[in-house]
């Protein structure tokens, strides 16, 4: 099978994807919605937002959600492009702002666990809920000197 690339499917369509999934954000305490998408190399999108817990720690971010969901579909090898978008909260539960939002460390490096899988480094796309500014990444630059999978031997 061929594997499809960023430009194929539009970085635009990958972050409607996760403007879309940030409207079902449980975040009933930070008030802030995240969304993330995931561009799988046969030109699916997996998507996951963030879901917050009365006890915070346990909360999960946007990105996490979208790689284990990726991960149930056996597909976490498979993921060649991430976007991120979110903001405070609006009166309709959409994300607000111009505020460029990016993964936080504790999600580059989840990210990081499928770039090493798939043997590639990742483009991230960072936005503003708005939509008014977009920032792409590689994770290579987000997260010098990762540690992962094949510092265990296992890549």
């Amino acid at each position: 099978m061929t594997e499809v690339s960023i430009e194929e499917v539009g970085v635009a369509v990958l972050l409607d994807a996760a403007r879309a999934a940030a409207r079902h954000a449980h975040a009933p305490y930070s008030r802030f919605a995240v969304g993330a998408a995931l561009l799988l190399s046969d030109g699916a999108i997996v998507t996951g937002t963030n879901f917050e817990n009365a006890s915070y720690g346990l909360s999960l971010c946007a990105e996490t959600v979208a790689l284990a969901t990726a991960n149930a579909q056996g597909r976490l090898a498979d993921v060649i492009a991430v976007a991120v978008t979110g903001g405070t909260m609006g009166s309709d539960g959409m994300p607000t702002g111009s505020t460029v939002v990016g993964p936080c460390g504790r999600c580059r490096q989840v990210i990081n666990e499928a770039a090493e899988l798939a043997g590639r480094d990742l483009p991230i796309y960072c936005a503003a809920a708005d939509g008014s500014a977009v920032e792409r990444h590689m994770l290579s630059a987000l997260l010098p000197h990762a540690f992962g999978p094949k510092d265990l031997g296992l890549a």
